[in-house]
């Protein structure tokens, strides 16, 4: 739960999800476990060919404020039309043989005026603790009537963070939640037993806007992957931050350095947000079992090793862990403990294979709380 005096906001559900009875048998790209062919999933876990759109000039007129966004069914069917598709290849992924245990280089999927980097689930590591899937959005730069939407879609057994450096994406949920998130903020959606939502375009989509950040999943352990589904917002002055050598700290998730984050977890979790000046070198004390340094911007080293800006690296944390810059540089920390092996399929995480059957049924029959307001529905892929 979160520390006493924070600003976060909080929303649970009042239940799970109906259960379904039908049952399916999961093709053999589901029962994959988190490999790094994961090209059934797109940005923000959404289906390709189904969830994320790239809109146009033409919509401008059509989406000026948040309470005006709705289309009507002709509107969204011709829109369907417009859509860009993800199908990730594969990341690069290298053994290594000193602090750095493996360097994970996913590929850049160019969408136009905008890309995605998908780096785990990746095939020689799926997790790195409980974070079940890592994608970085953008940076990109729209013009005024372009942005990203992403229409409802479900997910269980998971909670998804969404973190952004610029930019500004509308939530919507099936809790009733309408909140946009800027950067430094939070947004937690907790899936447990089932949720719906979309990401919308934020205010400024009349307007030349940028996005650029991170949307993770992290997975619920196995006696928690039924809660009552929930949201959590928080602020940027909700999130520690400090500085030292150099480097600025803020704390997303979990414990560092003696400080603890407000913002809930499930299991042991680490997720910071460090940025290095020119110069700057600092030691990592990290406690988690798992963890991993993403570069977001510049270049870093580990350990004496180079890392570039779109390169995950995992690491060994029996000893502490060196970073070093010579250029302005930003990278996430990542990290817990693991929770057990998982099945993915489609925004659908478990730990049993009945249990994204009965979610696909769910889904399928219309058994998903709806997301109030916005009635436009995503088949299964196929």
């Amino acid at each position: 739960m979160p520390a006493p005096n924070t600003t976060h906001t909080s929303v649970t559900s009042v239940g799970p999800v109906a259960q379904g009875s039908e049952q399916s048998h999961l093709s053999s790209i589901a029962l994959e476990k988190l490999n790094c062919s994961a090209g059934n999933l797109d940005w923000f876990g959404a289906i390709d060919r189904a969830n994320c759109r790239l809109f146009g000039e033409e919509q401008a007129a059509i989406r000026q404020e948040f309470g005006t966004r709705e289309q009507t069914g002709q509107q969204r069917q011709r829109q369907r039309g417009q859509m860009s598709y993800l199908n990730h290849e594969e990341a690069d992924c290298t053994k290594g043989d000193s602090q750095i245990l493996l360097r994970i280089k996913p590929r850049e999927k160019d969408l136009g005026a905008f890309s995605v980097r998908r780096v785990l689930p990746a095939s020689a590591k799926r997790m790195v603790g409980p974070f079940v899937f890592f994608d970085q959005m953008g940076p990109a730069v729209f013009q005024p009537g372009q942005g990203i939407d992403v229409r409802p879609h479900p997910h269980i057994g998971i909670a998804t963070i969404t973190y952004l450096f610029e930019g500004e994406i509308l939530h919507k949920d099936s809790l009733g939640v309408v909140q946009p998130i800027t950067p430094g903020e939070i947004n937690l959606m907790t899936a447990g037993s089932g949720i719906t939502h979309a990401e919308r375009p934020g205010s400024d989509f009349n307007e030349v806007s940028k996005l650029f950040g991170i949307q993770s999943w992290i997975s619920l352990p196995d006696d928690q992957q039924e809660i009552d589904a929930a949201f959590d917002h928080y602020t940027e002055s909700d999130l520690p931050s400090w500085t030292s050598n150099g480097a600025s700290f803020r704390l997303i998730m979990g414990s560092l350095d003696a400080h603890a984050s407000p913002v809930k977890t499930y299991s042991k979790t680490l997720y910071a947000d460090i940025s290095l000046a020119p110069g700057a070198e600092t030691s990592l004390n990290i406690e988690e079992t798992e963890a991993a340094l993403y570069v977001a911007e510049g270049e870093v080293r580990v350990d004496q090793e180079s890392v570039e800006a779109g390169v995950m690296v995992v690491l060994d944390t029996s000893r502490p862990v060196r970073i070093s810059a010579d250029q302005d540089s930003r990278l996430l920390l990542i990290g817990g403990e693991p929770v057990g092996e998982r099945h993915l399929y489609w925004n659908f995480v478990s730990n049993s294979t009945d249990r994204i059957n009965r979610a696909k049924s769910d889904w399928t029959a219309d058994r998903f709380p709806k997301v109030p307001g916005d009635d436009e529905f995503i088949p299964l892929p196929d």
